[in-house]
């Protein structure tokens, strides 16, 4: 396992690292995450990506059990979690400084822990001015219940923004973004986030490396049983796979899974690789309901140098 920085902070993450969004508490209940995450940390893993509303908070109760139950040392890990869909109530959702206080004192509780070294605000909130945020977030890194703040699927200009009013009121700017990237989804980090990884050092923890098992060629033969499209809360997941507007997918993967035949490793492997291989990437965040199948994408930075210039130029041919 390598470690990066992340952004332009000393924090070293593990190039890949663990999310628990679909699987705890869905998938996999306290067994299965315990023995997932063991796993992961004793295969260099050191970042575990979590949120309010995964499973509704469930998520974070399960994997603050596992955290009490390895009794890791507190300095060897890296826990992140997120804010924005608390609740029903007009109060559990938002920006609002009141919601993200109150949501960072949950987690913390849910987690078992002192203090969120990630905290991410899960989506920007068009009624919350981002100074209101901005503050928010800075009180809770003064108060030590967080190291880093930072966004998830924001905009460039929305990011702008807040490092803008960050410096205006001698405040702390966000250290990271958690956008989307897989070789289907490139727009942000590729094109509109260039000039912020150029000024600001932004460090980026990306998701769905995998396009949702796309990329894993699994569902090129329909859809398989035991997949996050046989879940109920998922479908809309299953809805897209079987969209119209996804079909020319199918034979991108195809032709992508022809070239991992001959690179001799599988699409997923390829696929991981080829998100490691952004500079810009700080961690790839792997989602797996098996130990098993976390070996197995683990095992991807033991085939990087496959991915060499020349495979990097056929892939962008297939993709583009």
């Amino acid at each position: 396992m390598q470690y990066r920085k992340l952004g332009k902070t000393g924090l070293k993450i593990s190039e890949l690292s663990y999310g628990s969004w679909i699987t705890f508490g869905n998938q996999l209940d306290e067994k299965g995450a315990s023995e997932i995450m063991s796993v992961a940390f004793d295969q260099g893993i050191n970042f575990f990506d979590n949120a309010e509303a995964y499973k509704q908070g469930q998520s974070e109760i399960i994997m603050g059990n596992v955290l009490k139950k390895m009794r890791w040392s507190r300095d060897s890990y890296i826990i992140s979690s997120k804010v924005f869909w608390g609740g029903d109530k007009p109060t559990q959702r938002g920006l609002s400084h009141k919601h993200i206080k109150d949501a960072c004192d949950n987690a913390l509780s849910r987690l078992q822990l002192d203090y969120l070294d990630l905290f991410f605000c899960h989506r920007p909130d068009p009624d919350t001015p981002i100074e209101e945020t901005v503050r928010a977030m800075h009180t809770l890194i003064l108060q030590g219940k967080v190291c880093y703040w930072g966004t998830s699927e924001w905009s460039k200009q929305q990011i702008e923004d807040a490092f803008r009013i960050s410096r205006e009121l001698s405040m702390t700017p966000p250290s990271m973004e958690q956008p989307e990237y897989n070789m289907f989804a490139r727009e942000k980090l590729e094109r509109e986030y260039l000039s912020l990884f150029e000024t600001e050092k932004l460090g980026t923890t990306i998701w769905s490396p995998l396009a949702s098992g796309l990329l894993t060629g699994k569902y090129n033969n329909g859809m398989p049983s035991g997949t996050r499209t046989s879940l109920q809360n998922y479908k809309f997941v299953r809805d897209r796979f079987e969209s119209e507007d996804f079909q020319y997918r199918y034979t991108v993967v195809e032709k992508l899974m022809n070239l991992s035949k001959q690179l001799n490793i599988s699409l997923t492997k390829l696929a991981l690789n080829w998100c490691l291989k952004n500079e810009n990437v700080s961690t790839v965040i792997l989602g797996a309901s098996r130990k098993e199948q976390l070996i197995e994408n683990l095992d991807c930075i033991n085939h990087s140098s496959k991915i060499d210039g020349d495979v990097m130029k056929e892939i962008k041919n297939i993709i583009s």
